[in-house]
């Protein structure tokens, strides 16, 4: 029989040409595609003929499969025999669950292969020009998640930039956290939405006005807050 193969695929931050050249190539040769809401769509016409495409969900509050579920259908798909491209937003280890989808194709024993994708936590600042670090003036970046489970506190280490992934519901928290580390209202951040696609978008404050522009502007996810004086670059 025929050996399977699973290959965890970063897409990108959103444009499906920021996919790599490796990713695209492992895609067009997939016998199934396990795809998110956060990978381009655009990247399904790339299937070829008689693939099984599947949508595996999640964003904020909707899974249409669960994690386990995904896992298993992974393994199921590759037991067959098939070449299966697991497509997900962005990085697959970076805030994803994908490392979770690689540790259960290893105790399973199914050969898998991780191809790295663009995080959205530097694309978007990119898309807009905004640098996250400048020689001789911003030297050190943290990327952070906007949402703990179990109650557990959030970060706002003492970097030059921060960079939060899942915050627009949580900003309020993210907010209070960051301040009571010591910076002050004035310190300038931004809310990216949907970066790198037709329909991105800036929203521009500081950590004293960001929650009611946030509200004012209805920022949705997927967005990335930025906090830092480094934001004063770009467009």
């Amino acid at each position: 029989m025929r050996k399977g193969k699973v290959y965890i695929i970063g897409a990108g931050p959103g444009d499906w040409e920021l996919i790599s050249v490796k990713g695209l190539e492992r895609l067009k040769e997939a016998d199934a595609i396990v795809y998110d809401f956060l990978a381009s769509k655009d990247l399904l016409a790339f299937a070829k003929k008689g693939a099984r495409v599947i949508c595996a969900g999640k964003a904020d509050g909707l899974h249409i499969l669960e994690q386990g579920q995904i896992n298993k259908l992974l393994y199921e798909e590759a037991k067959r025999g098939k070449t299966v491209a697991r497509l997900k937003g962005g990085d697959p280890f970076v805030f994803s669950r994908g490392i979770e989808e690689a540790l259960y194709l290893k105790k399973k024993k199914v050969d898998f292969e991780v191809i790295p994708g663009i995080t959205s936590a530097f694309a978007s600042a990119e898309s807009f020009g905004i640098p996250l670090t400048r020689r001789g003036k911003f030297s050190s970046v943290a990327v952070l998640t906007g949402r703990k489970s179990s109650g557990k506190s959030l970060d706002a280490p003492d970097c030059d930039t921060l960079v939060y992934l899942m915050a627009v519901g949580n900003i309020k928290k993210v907010v209070e956290k960051i301040l009571a580390s010591g910076r002050p209202e004035s310190t300038p951040c931004v809310f990216i939405e949907r970066a790198t696609t037709k329909d991105k978008r800036i929203v521009r404050g500081n950590l004293g006005n960001i929650e009611r522009r946030a509200q004012k502007y209805s920022v949705r996810a997927p967005a990335v807050f930025i906090v830092g004086k480094i934001v004063n670059y770009g467009k």
